[in-house]
């Protein structure tokens, strides 16, 4: 099994409170994986470690076998869960800016997400709706030759028909080469992309598996399995 993404005893502390408390996980190559946990659980500190915006207080991080540094951010896609275009940019600059800023980006494949998406290359960054605004990060975002996509609440505040058509845009465009991580609370509407589910709360991996596995065993759908771990 090629392993893509691994932590050992990973730890983050923020003023002596523990934010990831111990973390050990193994992603395979070619699997979705979804980090489910309710507010505050310690899911985006973990992906901002392994997207190498944050150092772990100790443990360690391998991406490709290296740790997160230059090599890991050149195949490694984050979708942030907060705005990360500048103001100024109309649609057509953000396409511009990532094509300058990533070797790996696609431009070709952006055009068709955009389209994909309904959104115009003239519309202003600062004019979009949050459903729009989504639309478009995914789109930059998955228009990457990446390894590993991580992607922070995707469906954050969106509408169900653009929560489709975002659905719709990972299906179509993951690939057995690389693996995605995705975090969200909308757990029925995306459960059927998870290969394998992690549950996080209070900084520690509580339960984890194969998402097929974890149905048959508990006779119950990952979304209910998540609000009994949760509730």
């Amino acid at each position: 099994m090629d392993i893509l993404l691994s932590t050992e005893n990973l730890t983050k502390s923020y003023l002596g409170k523990k934010a990831l408390n111990v973390v050990n996980i193994e992603i395979p190559k070619g699997k979705v994986v979804g980090i489910l946990g309710p507010n505050g659980s310690g899911k985006t500190t973990l992906l901002k470690i392994i997207a190498g915006l944050l150092k772990p207080s100790s443990g360690k991080v391998l991406i490709d076998g290296k740790e997160p540094g230059v090599y890991t951010k050149s195949i490694v896609a984050y979708l942030p869960d907060t705005p990360f275009l500048y103001k100024w940019m109309k649609i057509k600059d953000s396409i511009d800016f990532y094509r300058d800023f990533y070797k790996d980006f696609d431009e070709e494949k952006a055009w068709e997400l955009l389209k994909f998406m309904n959104l115009d290359p003239d519309s202003k960054v600062t004019s979009l709706s949050k459903g729009m605004a989504e639309k478009l990060n995914l789109t930059l975002t998955l228009s990457r030759k990446a390894k590993l996509y991580i992607l922070d609440e995707p469906l954050g505040g969106v509408d169900p028909t653009t929560r489709e058509k975002i659905l719709d845009a990972i299906i179509q465009n993951y690939n057995e080469d690389s693996s995605m991580l995705i975090t969200t609370h909308l757990v029925n509407d995306i459960e059927r992309l998870f290969d394998e589910v992690l549950f996080i709360a209070n900084g520690s991996i509580v339960l984890s598996g194969n998402a097929e596995e974890l149905r048959l065993k508990e006779e119950k759908s990952i979304d209910e399995l998540y609000r009994e771990v949760f509730k």
